[in-house]
Parts: structure tokens; sequence; C-alpha cells
């Protein structure tokens, strides 16, 4: 039946549109678009909620409910502007350079800070394990001290620290979620990502330093962006680290054999040496800072995630969905690429 134009029976209340409620909702600014913030940007867009994402580059695709901002984070001015009338701001800055973190993380992080501070959002920051260096026991949870054993992970826990002392302060409301080493659909840069992918599909072993013989979690990225979701809805989060939900518990072997098993391919690994790490390093220096990270691939590296899923009733995709997830992005990899051909 066509019902254009037809009147709402009177008593009536006509419902809402999606879009009526976004309007209506917090603004929830992301900073970052590499492959966590545009994770999070399309589960924020999901609930309902208006969103801004905020990248140094030129706007991406359009979508209902979204807006961009083009900004350069370390300028606090241009940072405040891009977060001006946000509830929540999320920080998913993460500069690919990994041979940079020095001159380039630091700046980013404070700017997003400085940003919510002069709003008034708060702030939900991702993060990383690498402030604990050596985890004395697994699986470790949030309590776990920080012994960094390497330099990026000295520069991580010097930046946790600024951030709960500056939310100490009272400068800023303040969160952070940390995850463990990404797998699954669009997260590019991933030991288990596009590139490992495709070697799978092609026949090639997976390249990785350390053991894969070595219990380690691992973090599927669509959890990660709605873990951080939560964080971001629930201001009693606030002061406090977070474990994100870990969908993977056991080796990396065990994580290649089942994607391997899902695509219907062998599963090889080969594990290089620090040496060559070290050595490749002196011509691509973005290669050589992985060589000092492997010592998490030699303890068994398990994260404790009880106390996220027992604050906010959220699990983890399970295994072998989120294997089989992967395994379909992987495929559709190699079908765009034939398709392109």
């Amino acid at each position: 039946m066509d019902t254009r134009g037809t009147a709402t029976p009177p008593g009536t209340t006509p419902a809402p549109s999606r879009e009526g409620e976004r309007a209506a909702a917090p603004l929830h600014v992301v900073f970052g678009a590499g492959q966590i913030g545009t994770l999070l940007v399309r589960e924020l867009l999901e609930r309902g909620l208006p969103v801004r994402q905020v990248r140094r580059g030129p706007a991406g695709a359009a979508r209902p409910g979204l807006t961009w901002a083009r900004a350069d984070a370390t300028d606090p001015a241009a940072a405040a502007a891009a977060a001006a009338g946000a509830a929540v701001v999320y920080d998913c800055t993460n500069p690919p350079d990994y041979h940079r973190w020095d001159e380039l993380l630091p700046p980013l992080r404070r700017g997003v800070r400085a940003a919510a501070s002069r709003v008034g959002a708060r702030l939900v920051v991702l993060d990383c394990l690498y402030m604990y260096g050596r985890p004395a026991r697994a699986p470790f949870d949030e309590d776990e001290p920080l012994r960094p054993c390497s330099h990026k992970g000295e520069l991580r826990a010097r930046l946790a620290s600024e951030l709960f002392e500056a939310h100490a302060r009272g400068e800023v409301r303040a969160t952070s979620g940390r995850a463990s080493d990404f797998f699954g659909p669009a997260v590019p840069l991933a030991l288990l990502g596009e590139r490992a992918l495709r070697r799978l599909l092609s026949g090639k072993p997976v390249e990785m330093g350390g053991s894969p013989d070595m219990p380690h979690s691992y973090s599927y990225g669509p959890d990660v962006a709605r873990s951080l979701g939560v964080l971001g809805t629930h201001p009693e989060a606030d002061g406090r680290v977070w474990h994100l939900p870990v969908a993977w518990q056991g080796t990396t072997r065990e994580l290649v054999s089942a994607l391997a098993n899902e695509l219907g391919v062998q599963g090889r690994i080969r594990t290089v040496p620090d040496w060559l790490f070290r050595a490749v390093g002196l011509v691509s220096p973005l290669v050589g800072a992985a060589a000092e990270m492997t010592y998490q691939w030699r303890v068994p590296y398990l994260l404790d995630d009880r106390r996220f899923r027992q604050a906010f009733g959220v699990e983890p995709t399970p295994a072998e969905v989120a294997v089989a997830e992967t395994a379909r992005f992987a495929r559709s990899l190699v079908e765009g690429r034939r398709e392109a051909a």
C-alpha cells in the first residue's frame, strides 16, 4: 500500500527517524582514520550517534551521520576546533612510521588530549601493551606493573602516565583501552593483516619474529572498535585502564592454522631472526624498528580481559567466527585483485 501523503492519525506521535535520533545525540569525535579509527566510526554510526572524523588529509567517503574535519592534531588550535562540540573524543592516532614514534607520537597524543580538555569532552585513548615489557605472569591484567623493556615501551609508558596524571589533576576526564596485536578484516598493518593473508592464499609462509608456538593474545579488530565505543558511552569507565576483550588466546601457529584451514590452504610460518630484522633495517628503518618488539613472542603473552567483560557485559567475538570473517575478508582481497586485472 502506498502511504505517501498519509496524515498521522490524531493522538499519535510520528516515530522519530534514525537521523532525527542521531541529531539529538551527543557528538563523538574520532581522531585518526587508520585501521581502528575507521572501524570505530562505523561502530558509532551503527549505534545511531553523530560522528566527526578528524584526519590530516582530505575527507574520506561520505556516510549518513558522518562529517569530516581536516586538522593537524599537533596544532592545539586546529585540534580544538576539530573537537568543538564533542561530548566524547577518541584518540586512535598511531603513526605508521614505526621508527619515528619518538618525534611523531607524543605531539599527537598531547594535542588530542589538550583538545578534549579545551572543549570539555571525555577522552578515550586506544593503546597497546608495550608499556608492560615482559609480564611476570600469564595471563596478566591491568594491575601488572609497567616494566618496559624496549624503547617504544618506555615511550608508551610515559604517555600513559601523562594521560592519567592529567585525569588526576582534573584537566581531562580520560580512560584508555589497551588491545593486543590485531587480526581480522581491514587491519592491514597488523602482523596477521593483509600481507600475511595474501601470503597464505598464495602458498607462501607467514613471516614473524619470536616463536610461533608461544601463547599469545590476539585482538579481533571489530571487537577493539566495539569496545572503544563501550568506553565512550560509559562515563564510569573514566580514570581507569581497561584491557579490551581478546578473541584469540592461543599460539600464533594455531591461529595461522585456523585461518589456513578456513581458507583451504596450507598454513606455514617462517621465523625471522632479530639479526635479519636489524640487517634489513639498514635499508628499511621501519622493518628494523620491529626487532626490539619480538620479545612479545618469546614469553607467554596472554591478556586478562575479565575486568572489562564483567564491568560492561561485553564478550569478544567467538574465535571461530572471527577466523571465518577474517578468511572471508582475505578471499575478497584476492577476488578484488582479479577483478581489477
